[in-house]
Order: structure tokens, then C-alpha cells, then sequence
């Protein structure tokens, strides 16, 4: 019984402690296309497209690709195999989607706003496109299907190029420092991710399933889908829109009452301390000392004054209460008749 007793006490804890947080943020801090991440974008993009030129070229890389290939990194440090077996996992599409998507679907519950879960499947949906596409249309085989030594490997109907561990290690954790709150958060979330994603290309290589070229490629790849989240950002406000609107018409059908709306808190206003010479001081009005009046003054503050012409707190005169054998300050007292001893 008392196990029980306890569990439900801090069942109450957590649920009292939810019931306190924001329902949904009067700012939604919405990243723009600014001049420095077009900057980012069109350099990534060309690093990209020199990625792919050096592939089909057969260029020095694709030398770097068979030299790393002949290294056989898995049988150098065989100790940490089993750990990179699950290390890998961190860039595998569906454990990491449902991971990051369980916390941005409690994210959007208690903010009440559909934009994480549609940001992620936005990218999500980048990604395969993207990423499918060069994989199709490049069919490049991976160092475990290699045909020739010092071949490139395009066109042979593969599927490593880019990396799809990769970039779906960039996007899906990256998609966390995308949507922080703060810019500190973003900045903490983005070294997490980089170097997350930076392990899981690296791992690849380790176990032999893809060329270095191949990561490479993936990262510039799944960075150019962040990069260009903020031109859909339009989008998605339009479909969380719609998605609220579809919701409440079903409300309606099924005779439900539509949901309250967030009542935005107004900020007071305070004024200013020192006011213009031009400016007339407004006069104050007598308040009565109340104490919801006092409790309200600090709102509101009047000009300030100086210690000399502010109104005494105490009243005048003396505090010692009166005695009727006591005479006014500055009067004679009458001298006392002498008694014979």
C-alpha cells in the first residue's frame, strides 16, 4: 500500500509540474534564409558538386577510396567492432526517426503547435528525395561489390553514393539544434550533432560498407537539406494551419467544443523614471493606503523626487504618548513649596 501510496504521490508531482508549463509561446523563433546561410548553402552545395566531379573523374579520391579500402581499418582495431555495430545504429533512418520523433511530438503537445513534427518530416521527405535520386542516378557499388581495382564504380547499378547513414545522421539530429529555443541550445545541439554524425560516416568506413568519397558526400548532402529548411517554412506554417482547421470542422461534426484559445499576456508598461523638460509632470492623484493599492504602486512608478519635497511617512509630532504631569517644552515649571525637615 505504501508503494503504491508513493507512486501516486509523484504520478501527481509530474502531472501538477506539466500543468504549469506554457501552453503555446507568444515567439516562435523561426530561422530565416539570412545572407550568411545562402552563403553556407551555395558553398556546401559546390563542395557537393566537386565531391561528385573528383568521383566521376576517377580522380585522386577515388585513389584515397581504394588505399582506405586495402587499410581494412575493421581488422587494424578489431577490439571496437562490436561497439561500432551499435554505434551505426545512430544514423539508421527508422530507429532514429522514431526516437527524435517521440520528443518533438511531446514538444508540439505541450507548445500546442504542429511545427517540430512537420519541420521533421519535411526534412525527412528532403532527404529521401535527394539522397534517393543521387543514389539511383549515380549507381555507384560499394567497396564489398568492388569489380575493378581503381574504378569509380558508377553507373553499375549501386546505391552507396552518397552516404544515406550519413545524412540522415545530419539531418535527424541536426533537426534538433534547428528548432532550439535558445541560442545557446543551438549552439551545444549543433557540436552534438556534428560530431554524431561525423562518427557514423566514420563508422561506415571502419566496418567497409562505403568509400570515404561516399560520406563525404553524405554530409554535404544532409547539410543542404538544413540549410534549406527556412525556404519552407511558409509551407509548413500553411499545413499546420490547415491541420488546426481540419481539427476543429471535426469538432464541429461530432458536436465538440472547440478548444479555448491562448489569452496572450499583456505586458504593463512602466514609465519612465526621468521625464522630458518639454513634457508637463502629470499630477498624482491621492490614493488611498490600501494594501491592493500598495501592492499595484510598484507597476506604475511616479517621477522621482527628492528626499526633501517627498511628504513625511510618519505623522508630526512626538511619538511619547501624553502625560498630564508633563508640560510643553520651552514653558517655566512652577517651583515646588519647600517642606521643613
Amino acid at each position: 500500500m505504501r508503494t503504491e501510496r508513493n507512486l501516486t504521490r509523484r504520478l501527481d508531482r509530474v502531472f501538477a509540474r506539466l500543468d504549469r508549463e506554457p501552453e503555446r509561446p507568444a515567439h516562435i523563433d523561426v530561422p530565416r534564409m539570412s545572407r550568411h546561410r545562402v552563403v553556407l548553402f551555395s558553398a556546401t552545395l559546390a563542395f557537393y558538386l566537386a565531391i561528385v566531379w573528383a568521383v566521376v573523374t576517377t580522380s585522386w579520391l577515388v585513389r584515397l577510396d581504394w588505399q582506405v579500402m586495402f587499410f581494412r581499418p575493421y581488422q587494424q582495431w578489431p577490439e571496437i567492432h562490436a561497439f561500432l555495430d551499435y554505434y551505426v545504429v545512430l544514423g539508421q533512418r527508422g530507429p532514429t526517426a522514431v526516437m527524435v520523433a517521440a520528443w518533438l511530438g511531446w514538444r508540439s503537445w505541450r507548445q500546442h503547435t504542429l511545427r517540430p513534427l512537420l519541420t521533421l518530416a519535411t526534412s525527412l521527405l528532403l532527404l529521401n528525395i535527394t539522397v534517393g535520386a543521387a543514389k539511383l542516378g549515380m549507381g555507384r557499388l560499394g567497396p564489398h561489390y568492388a569489380t575493378a581495382i581503381g574504378s569509380n564504380e558508377m553507373g553499375l547499378g549501386g546505391d552507396i553514393f552518397p552516404s544515406g547513414h550519413t545524412a540522415n545522421a545530419v539531418v535527424t539530429w541536426g533537426i534538433l539544434a534547428y528548432l532550439a529555443s535558445t541560442p545557446t541550445a543551438r549552439r551545444w545541439l549543433s557540436a552534438l550533432s556534428a560530431v554524431t554524425s561525423l562518427g557514423v560516416g566514420l563508422t561506415t568506413v571502419y566496418l567497409g560498407t562505403h568509400w570515404l568519397s561516399d560520406v563525404l558526400l553524405g554530409w554535404a548532402a544532409g547539410l543542404l537539406i538544413l540549410l534549406a529548411l527556412p525556404w519552407f517554412e511558409p509551407l509548413i506554417a500553411k499545413a499546420e494551419l490547415w491541420l488546426f482547421d481540419l481539427r476543429d470542422r471535426l469538432r464541429a461534426r461530432r458536436g465538440l467544443p472547440a478548444p479555448e484559445p491562448a489569452v496572450p499576456v499583456t505586458p504593463v508598461l512602466l514609465k519612465p523614471r526621468n521625464l522630458p523638460a518639454e513634457q508637463p509632470t502629470p499630477a498624482r492623484e491621492p490614493v488611498a493606503s490600501t494594501r491592493s493599492s500598495r501592492g499595484l504602486a510598484h507597476l506604475a512608478p511616479g517621477p522621482h523626487t527628492a528626499r526633501s519635497e517627498r511628504t513625511p511617512v510618519t505623522p508630526a509630532g512626538s511619538r511619547r504618548p501624553p502625560h498630564a504631569d508633563r508640560l510643553p517644552r520651552g514653558t517655566s515649571q512652577p517651583a515646588r513649596p519647600l517642606t521643613g525637615g
